[in-house]
């Protein structure tokens, strides 16, 4: 690799940062009269450059946000994203340079976790990233899906633009319940970069907000293609939240009444949540495909563990992080504590496996039986396995 210089980009220098990475997507740039706005998506401070004789060939970027970890606390997390390399400089070392930039950086500043949506699975394991959730594809068929005579009822559904909608659903969503693992705020940089891409949708997308008894509890966040013509209308939901029972039927009550639609697809749910329960028909409501949602990195190992709640005994881990080599060490982690030990390994990990476990998708014994774990005393992968337990299954729902 030749000299690459990593280094904070000014704003004026976010417009190249943001056409390489869409380039290397292969999406065409942002429209001259959108990116007075977009630019907005973009947290000061936060987007990296990767320069080589001063042209840019690399950016990486991140917005800082919360991620609630099992037993409910509400943990520092920086959201990764806008990770790309021009084509010409691919697989010499730049990826690994901005990697091993930021990372450090959210070291410096006390950031406990990191997370990002990998384009390709095998790319952000070497950087400390592990596949900590896994997720389902749905297709509903809408005719056949008859709700259940038990089904909740209660609350009404107001039917709004995405336009309109806008201005309430970040404050609906700060006041949904975020108990379960996984699930993380959406700050306005957020809303912006969303909002910029269902401005330019095609068709016209549209929001369900569902209210009970003190106001807003869910929405749904949809829009109506035809992929054959005529012959057939698919309704996509791109978001959906529900902060009770009630809402969550009451959305599906509304979404299967919508006129003139024949499917509704659903991608990157919860493995868990019950659509087909809802249903007199479950095989009206088809698993498409599954697979792995959000990757996460312990930043601050010791910080990260100590966040998240524990059960059982107790279990000592090496840990073994060559990218942030300060996480490197065998910890004593038990329901009370988590600090450093001179005591013996029991399980002996990279700091991606323990990512994989952090949110309990992956149970250690699991790891442990395909060879991600060394076992170095047989009884701890089942201690491991109490604490680090969680239900229910961890979920983001926030793609960024």
């Amino acid at each position: 690799m030749t000299d690459i210089a990593i280094r904070t980009l000014a704003d004026d220098e976010l417009r190249e940062a943001s056409r390489l990475f869409r380039e290397s997507l292969h999406v065409l740039p942002v429209r001259d009269e959108d990116w007075p706005r977009a630019r907005h998506a973009y947290q000061p401070d936060r987007t990296l450059g990767a320069h080589d004789d001063g042209a840019l060939v690399g950016t990486a970027r991140s917005f800082d946000a919360t991620m609630t970890v099992p037993g409910g606390r509400r943990v520092p997390m920086a959201a990764v994203t806008g990770v790309g390399v021009r084509a010409d400089h691919t697989r010499r070392g730049v990826l690994t340079e901005l990697m091993r930039a930021q990372l450090t950086d959210l070291a410096e500043r006390e950031v406990p976790l990191a997370g990002l949506y990998a384009s390709e699975a095998p790319i952000y394991g070497r950087f400390g990233y592990g596949s900590a959730m896994a997720v389902r594809s749905l297709t509903v068929a809408r005719r056949r899906a008859v709700l259940r005579d038990g089904v909740p009822h209660g609350g009404t559904v107001e039917l709004l633009r995405w336009a309109d909608a806008l201005e309430k659903l970040p404050g609906i969503y700060a006041g949904l319940d975020r108990s379960r693992a996984g699930l993380m705020s959406r700050p306005e940089h957020w809303w912006v970069g969303i909002d910029g891409q269902l401005r330019t949708a095609t068709a016209p997308v549209m929001v369900a907000v569902h209210s009970g008894p003190d106001g807003p509890d869910g929405f749904a966040v949809y829009s109506v293609s035809r992929p054959d013509g005529w012959e057939r209308a698919v309704l996509k939901v791109d978001d959906l939240h529900a902060g009770t029972d009630s809402a969550f039927a009451g959305l599906w009550r509304f979404l299967l009444r919508v006129d003139l639609v024949e499917e509704i697809e659903l991608s990157e749910r919860a493995l868990d949540e019950p659509v087909e329960l809802l249903v007199t028909d479950t095989r009206a409501v088809r698993v498409t495909g599954t697979g792995d949602g959000l990757w996460l990195r312990l930043v601050d190992v010791p910080a990260a563990l100590a966040a998240r709640h524990r059960e059982g005994g107790s279990v000592t881990l090496e840990v073994l992080d060559p990218v942030l080599p300060a996480n490197t060490g065998t910890y004593l982690v038990s329901a009370d504590e988590v600090r450093r030990t001179d005591r013996p390994a029991q399980l002996r990990l990279d700091a991606d496996t323990l990512a994989m476990a952090y949110l309990g998708t992956w149970a250690p014994s699991t790891l442990a039986a395909t060879g991600r774990i060394e076992v170095l005393d047989p009884a701890a992968p089942a201690a491991a396995d109490r604490l680090f337990a969680a239900q229910p299954d961890a979920w983001c729902g926030t793609f960024f």
